[in-house]
């Protein structure tokens, strides 16, 4: 068990975190050289740092662009995923489709290899994501991907949708006459993307894909079928925003209201969001005039550690996945800055789907997921002055921590410590800032001597503070991966290493705070 390690308030002038941003030496981009120099097929594994089992990841690689489905014959969720191998075993050859089986969402048992690649140079030689559907009309499961043909030339394709069937989802086959190429309806060869399958209620199927129209503005097209194997193409389903690029699309309904979850792929934002609406059309008229700027940050689901989401439900709870990115060197601070992405895969992350009275969404806890960790109290209440910190013990390497935070000002500004050593100075906070009009953020700093402040890029999403000025907090981290969630209105993914074997901390920058209800422990 984690017992306290010491309890003392420390006097922190300044030197905790500060929520004036401004006031903080911006990041520099951390440029990771020797990944520069190298390709998948050399670069050493340096971002391995543990087994996982909870935050999925394969010992030869990384996860990449998950597939959710729910099985309903076998009552269970399979995860299809791209496999990143790293060293790659095939130059040209790369991005084979993987998976992962669960039953509960906090166990995943290993399914290996489901849809290899093509040969090099064929036209599927690199495999991208898409999206995987059971018809009960055959009693067949279809997936339906992104073929990618490198370095195609002029009248060939560098994109196209192909598909896989399989009667028992552990043995597919390649349909190898059917494909989908954008140039003969008017879109893309090379950006056409990203299918994504569903059915309404007349029985139809739909499949949008990511594309590019002949002006190169980014469109997600539709295609209907009544057998998944004759596809019409039915035209624009919706316009992209300006500079925009909409990724893996997810379209589903729920409880009356319509979304599309999708992964921005500009650089500058590189997050999860979605639209939604009382109906398909509503939320495709929300973009039939490109020109008019969105409130892309009232529709983030999580922080740009959380990328490429797709949902899938066992009509009962939704639930959502992505891939957490490692960082270069272990270096927490090298999260991606513009121009630079965050690194491709990583580890699978699920969150459960919550939805709201007026529709809007936010990722919450997973109930299973806390059963995998022996938790103990720690004792009573404590308390803080502004400017103060709780210091706790050393923490495990993979660890569930959840206590209750209690402010007693609407503009408070507290954050959550980790990396904390006598050694170092410096240590990492995960922020709670005031935004204004009611809201707060999630942000992270490198603090201590020496130490970055805050660093940009890796923010969470805007969320409505509670009326009470009451936090209720649930993190879970395995080894370097992080999920924080407060009172189910807001989700915060990230990638820090050194968490175990080092103490953490609670600290006031300009509230005072009560903690209580504080509970650590390790995975079982």
């Amino acid at each position: 068990m984690n017992m306290l390690y010491s309890i003392f308030p420390i006097l922190i002038s300044g030197f905790l975190f500060s929520c004036e941003e401004n006031h903080i030496p911006a990041v520099d981009p951390i440029l990771p050289d020797e990944e520069e120099a190298t390709s998948p097929q050399t670069r050493p594994r340096d971002e391995f740092d543990g087994t996982y089992t909870l935050f999925f990841q394969p010992d030869n690689g990384n996860v990449g662009d998950p597939m959710p489905f729910y099985d309903p014959k076998a009552h269970d969720f399979k995860i299809m995923y791209l496999q990143n191998d790293i060293p790659n075993r095939t130059p040209g050859v790369f991005h084979p489709i993987w998976g992962v089986k669960t039953a509960d969402l906090a166990n995943y048992d290993f399914m290996r290899e489901l849809i290899p690649c093509g040969e090099a140079g064929s036209q599927d030689a690199a495999i991208g994501t898409g999206s995987t559907v059971f018809n009960p009309d055959d009693g067949l499961y279809y997936n339906f991907y992104t073929g990618n043909k490198l370095n195609p030339k002029a009248d060939e394709n560098g994109q196209v949708i192909m598909m896989a069937t399989s009667n028992d989802f552990v043995h597919w086959f390649k349909r190898p006459g059917f494909i989908i190429k954008g140039n003969e309806f008017g879109y893309d060869r090379n950006d056409f993307r990203d299918p994504c399958v569903f059915r309404t209620d007349d029985g139809v199927w739909h499949m949008l894909i990511s594309t590019l129209n002949l002006k190169r503005e980014g469109v997600i097209a539709e295609f209907v079928s009544k057998n998944l194997l004759d596809w019409t193409s039915a035209g624009v389903f919706m316009n992209m925003h300006g500079d925009r690029f909409y990724e893996c699309p997810d379209v589903f309904e729920m409880n009356g209201w319509w979304y599309m979850i999708y992964s921005e792929k500009h650089v500058d934002v590189r997050r999860v969001l979605y639209f939604k609406g009382r109906s398909l059309d509503e939320i495709k008229a929300q973009t039939a005039d490109r020109s008019l700027p969105r409130d892309e940050k009232s529709y983030y689901l999580d922080s740009r550690g959380f990328y490429a989401g797709k949902t899938a439900s066992d009509g009962k709870e939704r639930y959502i996945w992505g891939w957490n990115p490692s960082r270069p060197r272990h270096d927490n601070k090298n999260v991606g800055i513009p121009p630079r992405e965050p690194r491709w895969g990583g580890n699978l992350v699920a969150h459960r789907l919550i939805q709201h009275v007026d529709g809007s969404l936010s990722c919450g806890e997973i109930t299973e997921i806390a059963g995998r960790f022996t938790q103990s109290p720690m004792m009573g209440k404590l308390s803080t002055n502004p400017g103060e910190t709780l210091v706790f013990g050393a923490l495990s390497e993979s660890n569930h921590l959840s206590f209750t935070v209690q402010a007693d000002r609407r503009d408070a500004s507290f954050g959550i410590s980790f990396c904390r050593n006598d050694a170092s100075g410096t240590y990492y906070t995960v922020q709670v800032v005031p935004e204004g009009n009611g809201t707060a953020n999630i942000r992270f700093s490198e603090d201590g001597p020496g130490g970055a402040g805050m660093i940009q890029w890796i923010d969470g999403c805007i969320f409505t503070q509670p009326s009470d000025m009451k936090y209720n907090f649930s993190i879970f981290n395995e080894n370097s991966v992080f999920v924080l969630y407060i009172n189910d209105i807001a989700c915060y993914t990230n990638r820090i290493y050194g968490i175990g074997g080092n103490k953490w901390s609670i600290g006031s920058q300009n509230a005072s705070l009560v903690i209580s209800d504080i509970a650590v422990g390790p995975m079982k």
